[in-house]
């Protein structure tokens, strides 16, 4: 058991089933009152929001800023970006395995709105080549695409040999999101099942990996971070009217989450459920997986040596105008 699971674990054992989809959800502590534990979420809600490079140096801001930060919540945060960096080493040696074998990686990413799917994303991107490892985050079909094979707008996204592409939502949103707001028809959805586990068999035997993760979040966490971005003027972005009308519809949703895993869950492509409340957690659990599921290894390099510098005598170096300088305000 690492230090993160130590860390945790008392308030785990002591957490209860909570929402629809039976998440794990620690509530107030002992003598905390209804609205201050509303405060403090939102505080927690607001320091995760901060970047992970610089999180670990405005504990003193924080506190200035009067957002609460216990010392348990300080330690478990050191332990998970111990964790975070060492995992996305390990992720840096995936990727350079991937295009050193040319092997092709698509990992396919659903859940609820803010359920973390985003946030994990940005955490397997951070280190890598840009160029080998893509975000597909397709937006609504337009007009042409509405009359297009279903399919036909995500296979241009596939990934090429040694590349890796993960789908900020996907095909599956036929299962989803237009199932529940009536974007598509009964037939175009009963398609959609006949069809999806034989396109991605058809993938699979292409030599295409597929790695499909939901990300499970509870109503009262998810209710939690709507409130989140509605207080938080850098978060307000986030939230859309759809984002509004699918809270009203949780039930919905998770009827059709449980149809949907059930019909499209395949040997060849299976789910796995991320138990999303607690983010960090949500994060090191996915990326593990991740790297458990591409039989990579390291790959040994040349050592490189730096080229000395090439000298021309007779280039003579112009001036830049001042004009053309960024003005120096830091």
């Amino acid at each position: 058991m690492n230090e993160l699971d130590r860390a945790g674990q008392a308030g785990r054992e002591s957490s209860t089933e909570a929402g629809i989809e039976g998440g794990i959800e620690a509530g107030p502590e002992a003598g905390e009152d209804a609205e201050r534990y509303r405060r403090r979420r939102l505080d927690e809600e607001l320091i995760d929001a901060y970047d992970e490079e610089l999180e670990m140096e405005v504990d003193d801001r924080l506190q200035e800023a009067g957002l609460e930060i216990s010392d348990d919540v300080r330690a478990l945060r050191r332990v998970y970006f111990r964790e975070l960096i060492r995992l996305q080493g390990e992720l840096v040696k995936m990727q350079d395995w991937i295009v050193s074998t040319g092997h092709r990686l698509v990992v396919i990413f659903e859940g609820r709105d803010a359920a973390g799917k985003g946030g994990v994303i940005k955490r397997i991107t951070q280190r890598l080549n840009p160029r080998m490892c893509r975000v597909a985050a397709l937006p609504a079909p337009n007009n042409r695409e509405r009359t297009q094979w279903y399919f036909q707008r995500y296979v241009q996204h596939l990934p090429a040999g040694g590349e890796m592409v993960l789908f900020d939502r996907s095909w599956y949103n036929r299962a989803g999101v237009e199932r529940v707001m009536n974007f598509c028809t009964d037939e175009e959805y009963e398609e959609f099942f006949r069809s999806v586990p034989e396109f991605e068999k058809m993938l699979v035997r292409s030599g295409i990996q597929i790695v499909k993760y939901w990300f499970s979040i509870t109503d009262d966490e998810q209710e939690m971070r709507f409130q989140s971005r509605i207080e938080d003027p850098l978060k307000q972005w986030k939230l859309s009217p759809m984002d509004l009308e699918s809270r009203r519809r949780w039930e919905q949703y998770t009827h059709v989450k449980e149809v949907m895993l059930q019909r499209s869950h395949i040997p060849e492509a299976p789910w796995w459920v991320v138990q999303g409340v607690d983010k960090k957690r949500a994060r090191l659990n996915c990326i593990h997986h991740l790297l458990s599921q591409v039989p990579y290894h390291e790959i040994e390099h040349p050592s490189v040596t730096l080229p000395a510098r090439v000298h021309h005598p007779d280039y003579i170096r112009q001036p830049v105008p001042e004009n053309m300088f960024v003005p120096d305000i830091y």
